[in-house]
């Protein structure tokens, strides 16, 4: 008699027994066999079926209690899905076990090989995790140099030991920073001209350079960071402020993140008279419109109230907001021309293009407010970062 190879079962077929009387578990294999055989034609002999190795082992459970018995069959096969289900429909003809009425219902028929796929997708899962060295593509690979390049060129600098760029003594222009890890993503990111603190105690050589060079303090974009700002422009010459985004750190943001704070700098008298980075360079005085109306002064409510309302921007949209900061129009940059300038104290957009912004000139307003600024902007108009 062939046996079934425990790697071919397929499928699994449980079946529960009552019946009247008390037997034995051979009782139970011979009504299996006899009470089978010809029903479904020769293929389907259990027997026959056994010898080929189809079908496994038969086990038998039982119990016989109160002059009665109950148990369970189990049989593994390594037929198709179609002929264990018709396999298992058969043993519910049976009727008789011994010499005792009785009765067969399948409990369940179950793929046995969905245990081991499950099994092997958890340990797949458990060895992909202990992979330590994942193999990366060409393009990672080239990214990864080029970054861990950059950041071994940071120096120490001074007496005190600063992380700096590389020779940022050939440099006209310096970005001060708050400490290494700052530094260490400026240069990770093609900014080299940068030089950082190392903790809240002001070092003398960062006020060394502020006498020969042009600085530009880059600090968080949190309360600490302001308070460094104000400490800086107490002991060194520092000509333009910028900040990380709210509640950002500079050695967390991403390059294009790092251009568009640096790109967002102003004055530090700017900074420090409003206690914020919001305001980009530009004209402080009152301007007159194209007819005659003045134009008060943006205050810090002012670019609070504004930052609510950019949640209204949609798209490439201008949104004109009046002296009440009320907005009173929302057209395309392209339909700024039909707009009435008397409103126009206030634009709003994503994105403050060289359009908007010529636009804000002709109408003689007060700010530009956007959420991104082209590098190529140059105006007197002030721009509000959103």
């Amino acid at each position: 008699m062939a046996k079934i190879s425990p790697t071919s079962i397929k499928y699994q077929i449980v079946a529960k027994f009552n019946a009247d009387g008390p037997f034995q578990k051979p009782d139970v294999i011979g009504a299996l066999f006899g009470q089978t055989e010809g029903l479904l034609g020769a293929d389907m002999e259990l027997r026959e079926l056994q010898k080929e190795g189809k079908i496994g082992r038969i086990e038998v459970d039982l119990v016989t209690e109160g002059g009665k018995t109950t148990g369970e069959i189990t049989i593994p096969t390594a037929l198709d899905k179609t002929e264990t289900t018709i396999i298992a429909a058969s043993l519910e003809t049976i009727d008789k076990i011994g010499p005792t009425d009785a009765t067969i219902k399948i409990a369940d028929i179950s793929d046995v090989r969905g245990g081991k796929r499950d099994y092997i997708m958890e340990r797949a899962k458990a060895l992909l995790a202990g992979i330590s060295n994942e193999g990366m593509d060409s393009t990672e690979m080239e990214t990864e140099l080029r970054e861990s390049t950059r950041i071994s060129k940071a120096v120490t600098y001074g007496e005190e030991g600063l992380a700096a760029g590389p020779n940022i003594d050939d440099e006209k222009e310096l970005i001060v920073v708050e400490g290494r890890a700052d530094v260490v993503n400026m240069l990770k990111h093609g900014i080299k001209n940068v030089i950082g603190m190392q903790g809240t105690r002001f070092p003398k050589t960062i006020a060394t350079l502020s006498e020969t060079k042009e600085i530009t303090l880059f600090v968080d974009g949190d309360r600490g960071g302001k308070l460094i700002a104000q400490n800086v422009c107490d002991n060194a010459k520092v000509v333009y402020i910028a900040t990380a985004p709210d509640g950002k750190e500079v050695e967390e943001l991403a390059g294009k993140e790092l251009l568009i704070a640096l790109r967002k700098k102003v004055p530090a008298a700017v900074f420090l008279k409003n206690g914020s980075g919001a305001l980009a360079t530009g004209s402080r005085r009152a301007t007159a419109s194209v007819e005659g109306i003045v134009r008060r002064e943006l205050t810090n409510d002012d670019i609070s109230k504004l930052r609510e309302l950019s949640s209204d921007i949609k798209g490439k949209n201008v949104l004109v907001v009046n002296d009440s900061l009320e907005v009173v129009k929302n057209v395309s940059a392209l339909r700024l021309g039909s707009i009435d300038a008397k409103d126009a104290f206030v634009l709003m957009v994503a994105e403050a293009t060289g359009v908007v912004v010529q636009a804000a000139e002709r109408f003689q307003s007060k700010a530009v407010a956007a959420k991104t600024f082209e590098k190529t902007i140059v105006t007197e108009i002030q721009l509000v970062s959103l």
